[in-house]
């Protein structure tokens, strides 16, 4: 079960690499929040995918009597699930914001703060 969810977190990676990679705003947007999930998910994997029962203490006892499944990858998961909905609420509202005042998606054509005279930034090496 571990090794079908670590595949599928190198493939979340992958995928919001790619998605990260691009010039338009929506995309880089889309990346970011399924690296969130990725990361979200890795956090679950490394805390072990078991099928125990809840962390619940019988009275009468000062431990637990067997195996309990462990609730601080799930209170943290949890945690960042609404963190990064809000803020991906924020970074779309703030994208659609500046396609409204610019125009464009493309982060190219989001250089407002640049002359138009001048010759570009070197774009790579």
């Amino acid at each position: 079960m571990e090794a079908i969810l670590a595949f599928t977190v190198a493939v979340f990676f992958a995928v919001s690499i790619y998605l990260m990679l691009s010039k338009h705003i929506i995309r880089i947007l889309l990346g970011v929040s399924v690296f969130s999930n990725a990361v979200n998910l890795t956090i679950f994997t490394a805390g072990r995918v078991t099928r125990e029962v809840p962390p619940i203490i019988p009275i009468d006892l000062d431990f637990p009597a067997g195996p309990v499944a462990n609730p601080l990858p799930q209170a943290l998961i949890l945690t960042a699930i609404v963190i990064s909905f809000s803020i991906f609420a924020f970074l779309l509202v703030l994208a659609f914001r500046s396609y409204q005042e610019l125009g464009t998606d493309d982060t190219d054509g989001m250089r407002v703060a640049e002359p138009k005279g001048e010759d570009l930034p070197p774009l790579g090496y």
